[in-house]
């Protein structure tokens, strides 16, 4: 799933125009989803009119609040919005990889890409205003270095002080409590459900969800954000796995870890060292069902 998958507005007004434009997100804390970074810009001539418009922080608005302002701010021909859904699995991948990229960093890369994509539309972008990820004042320099000549304002709860940042909080919320509810799983094994409710790790659904659904080897659907410290206390009773690869430290490690451990060919999969092997596993034969129902298959090369 990608920012391409959702819809996104036109600009209605000339394009000469100085404009205004909030951005904000959706979605940081939940174990769950997508994370969604919004936009909503318009003309500085009509920022007055948008302080009258009800937005208001998305967190403090019901949903068939939020869903009726975000219906009408898609109508509005002085509006203009973007969104960036960032997967679960880019998330988990960034967070995990070898130079990891923190939660931090995402947000911020996503917010510029956001004002990039506006400005790459031929919006003249004069004013942006943008909730503080991290520290206010860093974040506010980092932006304003990209992109010198704009005004950024970074703030504290900048979703309930500027109304410009509160409907970019609707778009953001909107975007991702829709992305949430037709999700469609890519795994298709039979006893996946998608009742996994809002994604939050306070939701008992959620909750729910993720203990019928780990696997004591593979951990969770692609769904879920596997990176989270969340996902860590319903995996207590899941195994360590002994690559191929590491069998000469197996013993050692197996004894200082205390914790049980089992080799990948044991539940079907081969090291793919032999010929033969690559051969059966690129067809999927010989291939345990988990594996073919969640569409996994035999790489040979990390990048």
């Amino acid at each position: 799933m990608d920012s391409e998958s959702f819809p996104t507005s036109l600009i209605k007004w000339s394009s000469d125009e100085p404009c205004i434009m909030g951005i904000d997100e959706a979605g940081r804390g939940p174990v769950l989803g997508p994370m969604v970074y919004g936009c909503m810009y318009c003309p500085l001539s009509y920022k007055n009119t948008v302080a009258s418009l009800e937005f208001a922080d998305s967190k403090t608005l019901k949903e068939e609040k939020r869903e009726e302002l975000f219906e009408n701010l898609k109508l509005d021909s002085c509006i203009g919005w973007e969104v960036d859904v960032i997967d679960p699995r880019e998330l988990s991948a960034k967070m995990l990889k070898k130079t990891k990229i923190n939660l931090n960093e995402i947000s911020h890369n996503s917010a510029m890409g956001l004002i990039r994509r506006v400005l790459d539309l031929g919006v003249i972008l004069t004013e942006v205003y943008l909730d503080t990820v991290g520290d206010a004042d860093k974040y506010r320099i980092k932006i304003s270095e990209r992109f010198p000549g704009i005004k950024i304002v970074v703030s504290k709860k900048a979703d309930s002080i500027y109304p410009i940042v509160s409907g970019a909080s609707i778009v953001a919320k909107v975007t991702r409590d829709r992305a949430v509810r037709n999700w469609v799983l890519s795994e298709t094994a039979e006893n996946i459900d998608g009742e996994f409710g809002s994604g939050y790790p306070a939701d008992p659904v959620t909750k729910a969800w993720l203990k019928r659904n780990k696997h004591f080897v593979f951990g969770f659907p692609s769904l879920v954000r596997f990176s989270w410290g969340t996902c860590s206390s319903y995996l207590k009773d899941g195994v360590e796995v002994a690559w191929e690869a590491d069998e000469e430290d197996a013993d050692s490690s197996s004894k200082n870890t205390g914790k049980r451990k089992i080799k990948l060919t044991n539940i079907g999969i081969s090291g793919g060292h032999k010929k033969g092997n690559e051969a059966v596993q690129s067809s999927g034969k010989g291939r345990c069902m988990f594996l073919q129902t969640r569409k996994l298959e035999l790489i040979k090369q990390f990048k």
